[in-house]
């Protein structure tokens, strides 16, 4: 059976609370595409990736979780990979509002 993607990994977006999520969270659905930026000048993680929808940044990839998310980016491989929207959940903890999946893609088109 042919399978277009395949997820890798699924996590809430760190550090929702401190970035602009909130002002787009009502914009947010399941399914949506976000768009993974690396971040190798970060000060405080230099292989930090971040979440952006429309240009408003989310958050990021969990630490634990970056690093070959963060090589793959820097490489140049970000094509394979597609970062969606999972789950929104406005009622809970805004370190639990939004849950999103890094899907590798088929190359094949």
């Amino acid at each position: 059976m042919y399978v277009p993607s395949r997820n890798l990994m699924s996590f809430h977006v760190a550090g929702f609370q401190y970035w602009d999520g909130a002002l787009v969270l009502d914009q947010l659905k399941p399914g949506q595409q976000l768009e993974l930026v690396p971040e190798i000048e970060n000060p405080h993680d230099p292989e930090a990736v971040a979440i952006y929808f429309r240009g408003m940044k989310l958050g990021f990839v969990p630490a634990e979780m970056n690093s070959t998310l963060s090589t793959l980016l820097y490489f140049g491989h970000g094509d394979a990979l597609e970062c969606r929207v999972q789950q929104v959940s406005p009622d809970r903890s805004p370190w639990h509002q939004v849950r999103v999946g890094i899907y590798v893609t088929d190359a094949r088109g």
